[in-house]
């Protein structure tokens, strides 16, 4: 099941409010979602999740079918149940992680033979395994697989010939996806993925096409494969508001907070990336006023907060009470340096958990904004805030 209600839209962009119905609840977008590789947010406890206002998390249908396996999910009834978290889950396809195994694997029409990296064995993907993966794993979200087309193929820039190729291939397995996704029975939803590289002509036929198979939500993908950041922002500016106004609309693997709120003004209504977290265990923390790199010597003795405007647990402590307005409770710039310096399991715990909640309070601010009437101020002051620096 989907409903995707539009609430609002921005006069001086495409940005939009919606609300998203799925069988595990309600999406208020524009959402950033946490990614969950593995069914877990990394170092994050499902209640933190909930905390700090996660609405939907992902999976990532390649890894689960690997490790544990399908039985394993399957006795638990799906996803939901084996990883405590009964909120959406989104599943991706497994066609990015299959594409990035190089070497191991060997794409045709009929689908990807590939080398399990985990134990060798000889493995195949296609349109209707993923399907049959996905449908076991009850996300309420489910994504057609496709072949992410590169930015470059053997050291040199992906031809238009090559991502016409690609982007055909991937129209033909979304065809194939939705045949099995009905043949299932599946009761939740599934998108299609536009690609077509870094040709705008080739995202308008790739989009077309899915809007004839009249999916109930659309993505938009093959973007931050190695690209330069204008190219990419270029792809964002073109597709997302030319997919249906009634549909939700995804952009896949994106990106920084400025990609973020950028991508909503293009009229963006979900995104995902690994980059809060990973970044969060690399000592990289972001902040209202830009990126704070917590392992640098400056910070040894640090009594601040990382960001004193921000009220999740690392910096304002369980009472939520930010630094600016009266609040004490937090952890100091200097005990996460310690901490990070010590390689303490803590220090990602936290610097993850503040990453998060910066993006999934941005996204709320973002629609807030949308509410208001007022999301041109919103994203004027958000560049002017990020520039001031730390």
């Amino acid at each position: 099941m989907l409903q995707f209600d539009l609430l609002a839209t921005d006069p001086a962009s495409h940005a939009r409010r919606g609300r998203l119905t799925l069988n595990h609840g309600v999406v208020q977008t524009p959402i950033f979602m946490p990614v969950g590789t593995y069914g877990t947010v990394k170092g994050v406890m499902p209640q933190s999740l909930r905390d700090m206002g996660a609405q939907i998390i992902l999976g990532n249908t390649f890894h689960l079918w690997m490790r544990p396996g399908l039985d394993v999910v399957q006795s638990f009834g799906g996803l939901h149940a084996f990883e405590q978290w009964d909120k959406p889950i989104l599943t991706d396809s497994g066609g990015f992680q299959v594409w990035s195994l190089g070497a191991m694997r060997k794409i045709t029409e009929e689908g990807v033979y590939f080398q399990s990296p985990v134990n060798g064995d000889k493995l195949f993907m296609s349109p209707e395994v993923s399907m049959q993966i996905q449908t076991t794993l009850n996300s309420d979200i489910v994504m057609q697989l496709d072949e992410c087309t590169p930015y470059e193929t053997q050291g040199r820039l992906t031809t238009e010939a090559e991502a016409r190729k690609s982007m055909e291939m991937s129209r033909r397995w979304a065809l194939r996806s939705k045949a099995e996704f009905e043949r299932l029975g599946n009761p939740n939803a599934l998108f299609g993925i536009v690609q077509g590289g870094m040709f705008e002509h080739l995202r308008q036929e790739s989009l077309q096409a899915l809007v004839e198979m009249d999916f109930p939500g659309y993505a938009i993908g093959g973007v931050s494969v190695g690209e330069p950041k204008d190219e990419m922002l270029r792809i964002m500016a073109h597709t997302p508001h030319r997919l249906p106004a009634t549909k939700p609309r995804y952009l896949m693997g994106v990106g920084t907070p400025e990609d973020l709120v950028d991508g909503v003004a293009c009229g963006v209504d979900m995104f995902d990336c690994v980059m809060p977290t990973r970044n969060a265990r690399n000592g990289t923390l972001f902040t209202r006023y830009g990126d704070l790199k917590i392992r640098n010597a400056r910070h040894r003795a640090d009594h601040q907060p990382l960001d004193a405007t921000c009220t999740c647990h690392a910096c304002a402590g369980p009472q939520g009470i930010a630094w600016n307005d009266g609040g004490r409770g937090g952890f100091s710039r200097a005990y996460l340096h310690h901490l990070e310096r010590c390689g303490e399991m803590l220090g990602p715990m936290l610097t993850s958990i503040h990453n998060l909640h910066y993006y999934l309070n941005l996204m709320q601010g973002i629609r807030d904004a949308l509410d208001a009437g007022t999301f041109s101020q919103f994203h004027a002051q958000f560049k002017a805030d990020r520039a001031r620096g730390v």
